[in-house]
């Protein structure tokens, strides 16, 4: 199949070159609006239990949470008439704005003491925007752009989730910007030290630019018709721009080694196809599958991600397999134009499977380490698992205002109103009865129930306010909103704004006995409950990566030993990524290294599952890379050690090149002023150049070496299976076969 696609490309390939471009530049159009159709955030779970409270307070009371918030600072005090006189101005000015409803003030509420700071020189506005996420993000965008800033003495500032999300959305599209403009030039000096030519040098970044374009395209119709989350957007810039030049490095080093034995451009790319084109489509699948185990998550953001890492593997495996042939066939013996510096001589064979590759720096490390496989693989594992002891110590949270940079006005509101107010009301819990609670001396016993629990303050319902297990306060005139037909809602205020005390108040709530049905809502129950749902299917996520992973290795390797040795060591290579993810980001060390950030003190829950989908699949990708080489050089010489030293002679080089490429793609997360994305700077370089050094160096070939021949093992039907369905490089016709040995040998 993949040769009579070579023919097909090699015969058409000024119409693929030409029909390739305008399908880049109508994705490379449609990606300018897709920015404008993503969604911020995505951190919640919206089937739980907090995430029905929010249904209900919108159907049955049309009570919307409070999603914005404006501190006003004023030089003197905020109850000075003329300053009040302003303020009122401004507060009737934004209730006349369309789609933001329930706007209330300092001022216009009667002066309350948590709407004032300690100072006396700020005070706050709250409201609610309507509409869906990306409809209230725009808004606040466009009302900030109105209102923020110096008018008639007020200094007014927006903040809350609206303005926070919002804020998100436009760094992320910073962000990819900036890192692309980073990524691109310094990778092409990588490929140009590797290939020694411009043009050779310029294939893997045309490939890339490709493929990031027709992601993006694919994107803006992805978001056409499900949300998507912002986030997914420098995942398809970054991902792709790296797994494009990955693949295209592998692709074009086999064809100038097939070009150095003698053979014409034509022959020369048929069997590139029929062998490292195998290699690429069951490497970017594996990178698809370790995407798309993501896609269990209900979670928008683990989701989007899920989507935007398959979509961008798939379609760079697909540019590599289709653009970059037809590109080699037009430039036919061009391809070392622009040579910048000399050409390496290869000696005779050297770039075909058998030949001399015996005095390599590879080799005679993959020789030194097979001498000593045991105690070099037990000092090697201790390593790793050193690097990664600090995420045993790794604390659990959630993304809120602080992952932004310190300039975010939204950071800038929640930390004022956190430090110089009395209860700022955020951590404020919301516990909906939506049927069943009719009867007022039921609300009233369970208000004062409520009230009693440790840990909270007040309670707010159609009865009155509630403390300490007795009403303090009878109704006014805004208690009748918290009643409708036979439903009802208590407002529950926790002691302080610690949102540890606020998650234990959740788990107090959820524990007592209820008169009706309840639903508990509010940021920490949201949080508490997107927590519970990615360890809930977190097992399934898992099992189902890991089983169609070790089928792809199997129809790699052939063995059935392999697929699991494999898997262990790509593991074990995410633990440097683990443990740098909890030192750097939960800890605070280095903060100045990356571009400074605040540690939280924990670690986004989101963060690790989205990190090991990523970086699980790049790890298997170049377990890939060196396996399907490894079964090509042990079907020529029925040799396990040679299959290995070979193999990594001849993959050492390009190998390293790639990851050290893909490397500075991902580095280039780092000059993000989002917190999140700068995790995913330091975890995945790190996951890659740990595999392409200390696994494939050290680990790979000392457990080879221990398992000998029965590494290479399979019982007849499977042998049969993959003899069938497996990726047989067709490049091994070119040295004598030999029987496969089948004893087990130590």
């Amino acid at each position: 199949m993949l040769d009579g696609l070579a023919r097909l490309i090699i015969r058409r390939r000024v119409a693929v070159v030409v029909i390739s471009l305008l399908l880049a530049v109508a994705g490379g159009s449609a990606s300018t609006s897709l920015f404008g159709k993503l969604v911020a955030g995505g951190f919640e779970d919206p089937n739980s239990e907090s995430g029905h409270a929010v249904k209900s307070l919108s159907s049955t009371f049309d009570q919307v949470q409070p999603n914005l918030n404006v501190l006003v600072t004023v030089k003197g005090n905020v109850d000075d008439p003329k300053t009040a006189a302003e303020a009122g101005k401004l507060t009737d000015e934004l209730s006349k704005e369309s789609g933001l409803v329930n706007v209330t003030s300092y001022w216009s509420a009667g002066k309350p003491a948590q709407m004032k700071s300690k100072t006396g020189d700020k005070a706050l506005i709250t409201g609610t925007l309507t509409g869906d996420e990306a409809t209230s993000q725009k808004r606040a965008t466009k009302l900030a752009d109105a209102y923020e800033g110096e008018r008639a003495g007020l200094d007014v500032k927006f903040g809350g989730y609206a303005k926070f999300q919002a804020e998100l959305l436009e760094q992320g599209q910073k962000d990819a910007s900036t890192g692309e403009a980073i990524a691109i030039p310094l990778t092409l000096v990588v490929l140009v030290f590797v290939f020694g030519s411009l043009v050779a040098a310029s294939l893997p970044l045309i490939v890339a630019v490709v493929a990031m374009m027709l992601t993006m395209g694919l994107m803006w119709i992805l978001a056409e018709v499900t949300d998507i989350g912002s986030l997914a957007a420098s995942v398809v810039t970054l991902l792709g721009l790296g797994l494009a030049i990955d693949y295209s490095l592998l692709f074009v080093n086999r064809y100038r080694e097939e070009l150095a034995t003698g053979k014409p451009t034509e022959q020369a790319l048929r069997t590139t196809m029929t062998s490292a084109g195998r290699t690429v489509i069951f490497s970017s699948l594996t990178v698809a599958v370790a995407s798309c185990a993501m896609l269990w998550f209900p979670l928008l953001a683990v989701r989007s991600m899920g989507y935007a890492g398959a979509l961008t593997a798939l379609l760079a495996g697909a540019a590599s397999l289709i653009v970059l042939p037809a590109v080699l066939a037009m430039l036919g013996g061009r391809i070392d134009k622009g040579r910048v510096f000399g050409r390496k001589k290869h000696a005779a064979g050297a770039g075909a499977p058998g030949g001399d590759t015996e005095n390599g720096f590879w080799h005679r490390l993959a020789t030194l380490v097979m001498r000593r496989p045991l105690p070099l693989a037990t000092i090697t594992t201790l390593f790793l698992l050193l690097l990664g002891a600090p995420f045993l110590g790794i604390n659990i949270g959630m993304p809120d205002d602080r992952v932004m940079p310190e300039s975010s006005s939204a950071r800038q509101v929640s930390t004022a109103i956190k430090e110089d107010f009395h209860g700022s009301g955020q951590n404020t819990l919301v516990v909906v009865a939506p049927h069943g609670a009719s009867d007022q001396q039921d609300v009233t016993d369970y208000a004062k129930q409520l009230s009693a629990l440790p840990g909270i303050e007040t309670v707010r319902t159609s009865t009155g306010s509630y403390a300490k297990g007795s009403q303090v306060a009878p109704p006014d005139a805004q208690s009748k909103s918290f009643a409708a037909r036979d439903a009802v809602y208590f407002q529950v205020a926790p002691t302080g704004d610690d949102p540890d005390l606020a998650d234990k108040a959740v788990t107090e709530i959820r524990d007592s006995k209820a008169p009706f049905d309840i639903q508990v809502g509010g940021t920490a129950a949201t949080n508490k409950d997107a927590a519970s749902a990615l360890v809930k299917w977190l097992p399934y996520a898992l099992g189902s990566l890991l089983i169609v992973m070790l089928v792809l290795l199997f129809l790699v390797t052939g063995s059935v030993l392999l697929p699991v040795m494999a898997i262990v060591l790509s593991l074990l290579s995410l633990t440097a990524t683990f443990g740098a993810l909890v030192w750097v980001f939960q800890d605070g060390h280095l903060a100045g290294l990356f571009g400074g950030f605040t540690p939280t003190g924990n670690i986004a829950a989101t963060v690790p599952v989205m990190l090991f989908g990523l970086a699980f699949g790049l790890a298997m990708d170049y377990q890939v890379f060196l396996l399907s080489r490894m079964r090509e050089e042990y079907e020529i010489t029925g040799s396990p050690t040679k299959a290995v030293t070979h193999a990594l002679e001849r993959t050492g080089r390009i190998v390293t090149a790639a990851a050290v490429a893909i490397a500075i793609v991902f580095l280039a997360f780092t000059v993000s002023d989002i917190s999140l994305v700068k995790a995913y700077g330091v975890g995945l370089p790190l996951a890659v150049l740990m595999d392409a050094t200390l696994i494939r160096g050290v680990l790979l070939p000392a457990v080879m070496r221990l398992g000998g021949n029965a590494t290479w093992w399979a019982p007849e039907p499977l042998q049969r299976l993959h003899a069938r369905f497996g990726l047989r490089e067709e490049a091994r016709q070119q040295a004598p076969h030999r029987d496969l040995e089948r004893t087990p040998a130590g």
